[in-house]
């Protein structure tokens, strides 16, 4: 009866832990994607929040900890300041996740299909799919999402000198396109995607150059003789997901301090607020260090929603192989 039940159910080998587009069922893929990813973002986002309000605040708030301005938002918002924008940005990324997970998989597989009769590592070939995916599905989401996160970050800010106060995100549509058309809800479009489509790559390459090197030193092949467990499955991309997220943390935090006020900030004068203004104004108020505003935030907020990203991502993917 065991050998029955393990036969029924086997462990999944190292050439199954890399399940390709063509054997996901893609409704499924996308309905528990859905659940899942909003799940996680949900539990990140009091973080981002944290993150977004040290990088736009000027004053004190700029100069304290972390921790420090998680208590002071709990302190005058309650829980409810924690998750300013969740709505908008759960409800939002629907459609987007859609745009982005689909062009992520299918650029993969296209770049693996070019480059398997190369002679180059495995390795490096994993790496380079993964990052060139990375590339793609980025260029992709900044069309959608950069909108959103204008919409979202604003939320996240209300009451900070320098920002304006909306009802809701209708309400802060409605009002940076008076100001400043369409194109307003555009901000940062042009430095978020010269700037995070080549660290999507990176976080991307990363984790499956990552990936890969730790199945060879475990000594895993990719054959049937040697099959890693379910858990060896999750530690492993963990890991991997953690060490992608650390080394983009710290290279894109000041691009991404940088961005943020850009896309939330109206106090800059006369004239439409632009890069060099916002990086200028942010020297003035703090130096170099300034562009490391909220660093500890982002430094978390990255390793783990890269740790728990794609642990859901492979889960995800896991739950939705076709049957049969």
């Amino acid at each position: 009866m065991a050998a029955e039940v393990e036969a029924a159910a086997p462990k999944l080998g190292l050439s199954e832990t890399n399940i390709n587009w063509e054997r996901l069922d893609k409704t499924r893929f996308h309905v528990i994607g859905a659940v899942l990813f909003t799940a996680q973002s949900a539990s990140l986002h009091p973080i981002a929040v944290v993150k977004t309000r040290m990088q736009v605040a000027g004053g004190g708030l700029a100069h304290m900890r972390g921790f420090s301005v998680f208590k002071n938002i709990l302190r005058y918002d309650g829980i409810h300041g924690l998750f300013r924008g969740f709505g908008t940005s759960a409800i939002g990324s629907l459609p987007g996740r859609v745009l982005v997970l689909s062009s992520l998989e299918v650029s993969k597989e296209m770049v693996l299909k070019k480059t398997e009769n190369l002679e180059m590592p495995e390795a490096s070939r994993i790496a380079v799919a993964n990052g060139a995916a990375g590339m793609v599905s980025n260029l992709v989401s900044c069309f959608y999402y950069v909108p959103l996160d204008v919409i979202c970050q604003r939320l996240m800010v209300q009451g900070l000198p320098g920002t304006k106060q909306c009802n809701g995100p209708y309400d802060v549509i409605r009002k940076v396109v008076k100001i400043e058309g369409f194109r307003g809800l555009y901000r940062g479009f042009g430095i978020t995607a010269v700037t995070q489509s080549p660290a999507s790559a990176l976080w991307w390459g990363v984790y499956g150059g990552t990936q890969h090197f730790i199945w060879r030193s475990l000594g895993y092949r990719n054959d049937l003789e040697k099959r890693p467990s379910h858990m060896e499955m999750i530690t492993v991309q963990a890991a991997a997901g953690t060490m992608a997220g650390a080394c983009s943390s710290v290279i894109t935090t000041p691009i991404d301090t940088i961005k943020t006020r850009l896309q939330v900030m109206d106090n800059y004068g006369e004239g439409r607020p632009s890069v060099v203004k916002t990086t200028k104004r942010l020297l003035a108020e703090d130096g170099w260090k300034g562009l490391y505003r909220g660093f500890g935030p982002r430094f978390l907020n990255m390793s783990l929603w890269g740790t728990s990203m794609i642990v859901t991502y492979e889960l995800i993917k896991r739950l939705s192989v076709k049957q049969g």
